[in-house]
């Protein structure tokens, strides 16, 4: 039988502003540790530390850009682009723009605090 679920849970948010991460499916809102998925609503000029993460994150950008730094360079992502941030590798990312950006972020396996690897 199909499971619903009802609403998200807000999760706090890593960064120099507040942004708004509503987790549907994940560790903390259904349980699940294979998959997260989560709708994000950060400020213009938000950023958050650098990471090396152990999971594959899959981002659609609804509305804005999503600037997302890596060791090689920057992509700007727009909306109705996405990106995709490959475990292992080190990646930044913040909205610049005035707007601020809106998005959904997809881990594989689910996010977790401990599997981030922020910068310090």
């Amino acid at each position: 039988m199909p499971t619903l679920i009802a609403q998200p849970t807000r999760i706090q948010s890593a960064g120099n502003k507040p942004k708004l991460i509503d987790e549907y499916v994940g560790r903390v809102n259904s349980r699940h540790d294979a998959l997260s998925v989560a709708h994000m609503r950060s400020p213009g000029g938000w950023v958050e530390p650098g990471q090396t993460p152990e999971f594959d994150e899959f981002t659609v950008v609804l509305k804005g850009m999503l600037r997302v730094t890596h060791r090689g360079g920057v992509l700007d992502v727009r909306a109705g682009q996405a990106v995709v941030a490959h475990k292992g590798e080190w990646v930044q990312y913040s909205t610049p723009e005035p707007e601020g950006a809106e998005y959904i972020a997809v881990c594989l396996p689910a996010f977790s605090p401990g599997s981030v690897h922020r910068d310090e």
